[in-house]
């Protein structure tokens, strides 16, 4: 079954509720969370992208990632 376009808005809705009640404090949080989460995703996509890499290589990695995604962001 697939939701509904009117489900799908009223879900985005909520959260952009819900985000507008947050405190400064929260949304700081919440922000450093989201960022510490995207990089744990990250780094699992690049363990099974080389398999066998040591702990320090998929972070050598990530921070090149991470570097050419603000380049392409400073670009625009």
């Amino acid at each position: 079954m697939q939701p509904t376009k009117e489900l799908i808005d009223e879900l985005y809705w909520e959260r952009v509720r819900k985000a507008r009640q947050m405190s400064p404090e929260d949304k700081l949080f919440g922000g450093a969370r989201l960022f510490d989460r995207s990089c744990r995703i990250m780094a699992d996509g690049i363990r099974s992208q080389f398999p066998g890499v040591d702990e320090h290589r998929v972070q050598e990695i990530l921070r090149q990632r991470l570097a050419m995604i603000r380049q392409r962001e400073d670009r625009q």
